[in-house]
């Protein structure tokens, strides 16, 4: 990875905040490198209908201190319109930068990306260069229960592993009931999932 070509970018390519519209190099917040997590967005869904793998892997992103004393910005770049999936980011309690990204931005700042990977970015100067990107199982990385899990004796309890007979087996890796697991907590603690996009 620190070999490989890096891909100049449109550092001015807008994306929203809660502070407006920003160009893509504010994102980095003054550092020289961003780790960018594409969440995809399912645009007038309900929370439970949103997006099981990208909610699990931004839920296991907590503490950015570490990340940040290495001279790195973590932050999430969503789909969709910026009010309504910033709704869902109050409602899980995430407290990493959020933006959303325009559809005229994403090929600007992610060439031929796609919502559901992780990418990285160095910025020299004004200049942006994508320096990797990883999409699928790639993006475990950033789910510290898989190796918990594994280091366990059921393991992460799917239908892939090689478990002993009767051993437990889960439905879904990342769901429970029916939505992303880690909504239940919120549910549970009386909070409000009505991201102002269904009936109720």
């Amino acid at each position: 990875r620190r070999r490989l070509p890096m891909i100049e970018v449109d550092a001015s390519a807008p994306v929203v905040c809660a502070r407006g519209t920003v160009p893509f190099i504010d994102t980095f917040e003054g550092r020289s490198q961003l780790f960018a997590s594409y969440h995809m967005w399912h645009t007038g869904r309900p929370a439970a209908e949103q997006c099981q793998g990208c909610t699990f892997n931004t839920g296991h992103v907590q503490e950015l201190a570490y990340l940040h004393s290495r001279d790195v910005t973590f932050a999430v770049f969503c789909e969709g319109p910026f009010e309504e999936s910033n709704r869902y980011r109050e409602f899980m309690d995430w407290k990493m930068p959020w933006y959303a990204v325009p559809d005229e931005s994403l090929e600007r700042i992610a060439p031929g990306g796609h919502f559901g990977m992780k990418a990285c970015y160095l910025r020299v100067g004004e200049r942006v260069f994508e320096t990797y990107w990883t999409t699928g199982r790639g993006c475990e990385i950033l789910g510290n229960s898989y190796g918990m899990l594994d280091m366990t004796v059921y393991g992460r309890q799917e239908a892939w592993e090689d478990s002993p007979e009767g051993w437990p087996r889960r439905e879904g890796a990342m769901s429970t009931n029916g939505r992303p697991t880690s909504q239940w907590p919120r549910l549970a603690a009386g909070r409000s999932d009505d991201l102002g996009t269904s009936e109720r």
